[in-house]
């Protein structure tokens, strides 16, 4: 055990955000850089080893969270770093981008703060390699099996690291112009700087595995082809079709989905574009969904100096604190101010959209909203409470249905879907085509980047085997399990 009086002498305390003023005017993450290593080891010898630590059931990954917390306490980052990479790929990814279940789940959170487990994760990994402790990992032996991994977000490249430290010659597929999928064009810089990816993707090339961009499996290379040409694949496509709001005058031009906005506003800080194409400059912007990728539009919209910001939420107003229908160690559905709602602009809850407004030239200027409730647990438009509000850019946040069935990858391999239209798997990740595999979203549904990383981890248990007979590789999650909630 780390302290054992830590958890009563020291206070939580988390990673110190950078002044708004400041941080709305570039792209940055928002926190203080180093402001968390003077404070983390006293906050990891928060963590009470308990003996039965609820914090490995909030995590998929099954993270070794009192060990690490122990050497970060002690100030050991090597054994910290090798603690954390035993079950974690790219802890420098959940450590900024994960809500942190296991901090829901934390035995200390039930009568006090949870222990930061988040921030000392992000503190451990980025020491990790400012002191060269992440170096490349290459097979001892090579299997002679080949792997295409079609997909390059968190669980493609989980799936593909695992495998190519089995021995397997792996390729990574990806139809975007750089690798990382929604890492590198869904969240926004000013969460995670994509450097943190960038220096991923060169240790799984010094360790052997080969990416291929810019093709999309099914319209560039048919999919049974690359089956053919590979002993296994993994479909790791992600769940990206964006849900639609079919209303009167959704065909109104500066109405985009989230999806089409953010990657834009990404490529300008790649170097692609001067100024993004969609902007939200001097605009009265709406974002529809209250979610994560609603905040990345909100967050987005303040730095490109949008006039107005408003959030839309068709749910009511979380509560601030676990209520009893939320108890202990579930994930609880609680009211969240991001760093981007920090930044400014109005979260309306419990309002649905009912249409849009337009000026003669077909740009949309107007929403129209009707505030809802539940009436006998179904959503009702509350009479009187039509109202309008300016609206010339809006974004449409409202998640997503499923994996591209368009691209013709689905059709081409012959796949089976489930009844939530998600590839259906066996217990191994297995589809009903031989050889073929789904992890994360793909076969999931829509989800959090730590059960995508579990599932790439564990589908390359399954390929392993299939191409071996045996495997020793990790498998954290089984395609049926689910987040501990109510």
């Amino acid at each position: 055990m780390a302290d054992p009086k830590g958890f009563l002498t020291t206070g939580r305390e988390v990673a110190k955000t950078r002044p708004v003023a400041e941080r709305v005017k570039d792209w940055n993450e928002v926190y203080v850089p180093g402001s968390l290593l003077p404070i983390i080891s006293k906050q990891a010898g928060r963590c009470m080893d308990c003996g039965i630590p609820f914090c490995h059931n909030g995590c998929p990954l099954g993270n070794l969270i009192p060990e690490w917390n122990d050497y970060a306490y002690r100030e050991d980052w090597a054994a910290a770093s090798e603690r954390l990479h035993a079950t974690n790929n790219f802890p420098e990814f959940t450590g900024r981008l994960c809500p942190a279940p296991c901090e829901s789940a934390c035995v200390l959170g039930i009568n006090q703060p949870a222990v930061t487990i988040k921030n000392v994760e992000v503190s451990i990994i980025d020491k990790a390699w400012d002191s060269g402790d992440v170096t490349p990992q290459p097979p001892e032996r090579l299997s002679g099996k080949t792997v295409a991994v079609i997909g390059s977000g968190p669980a493609g490249l989980a799936a593909a690291q695992q495998l190519t430290r089995a021995g397997h010659t792996v390729a990574v597929y990806e139809r975007a112009d750089r690798i990382g999928g929604l890492l590198r064009y869904g969240i926004p810089e000013f969460k995670m700087e994509k450097v943190h990816i960038n220096r991923r993707i060169e240790q799984m090339r010094a360790e052997g595995t080969k990416f291929r961009t810019e093709i999309e499996i099914g319209r560039d290379i048919d999919a049974a082809k690359l089956r053919r040409r590979y002993d296994a694949v993994v479909i790791a496509a992600g769940a990206t079709v964006s849900r639609d709001l079919p209303v009167p005058g959704r065909e109104l031009n500066g109405i985009h989905f989230a999806m089409e906005y953010l990657p834009l506003a990404n490529k300008v800080q790649e170097g692609d574009f001067v100024a993004p194409p969609i902007t939200a400059e001097g605009k009265h912007v709406v974002v529809i969904g209250g979610g994560d990728t609603g905040a990345d539009c909100v967050g987005t919209a303040h730095r490109q100096g949008a006039a107005s910001v408003t959030q839309l939420e068709i749910m009511p107003k979380p509560g601030e604190e676990r209520n009893a229908g939320q108890p202990w160690p579930t994930f609880p559905m609680l009211y969240k101010v991001t760093s981007a709602h920090e930044e400014g602009g109005e979260r309306v809850y419990s309002v649905s959209t009912t249409h849009f407004e337009g000026d003669e030239d077909g740009n949309v200027q107007f929403l129209h909203l009707v505030e809802v409730e539940f009436v006998d647990g179904k959503l009702t438009q509350k009479p009187g409470t039509e109202r309008r509000i300016p609206a010339q850019l809006v974004t449409l946040a409202m998640g997503f249905t499923g994996t591209d069935q368009e691209n013709g990858l689905v059709q081409q391999f012959g796949l089976e879907l489930d009844e939530r239209g998600n590839i259906a798997r066996d217990a191994d990740y297995a589809t009903n085509v031989p050889g073929v595999y789904a992890a994360g979203d793909a076969g999931r549904g829509q989800s959090l980047i730590v059960w995508a990383i579990a599932e790439g981890r564990s589908a390359a248990r399954g390929v392993d085997r299939f191409l071996t007979g045996t495997s020793e590789l990790p498998a954290p999650v089984k395609p049926t399990d689910r987040a501990l909630l109510v």
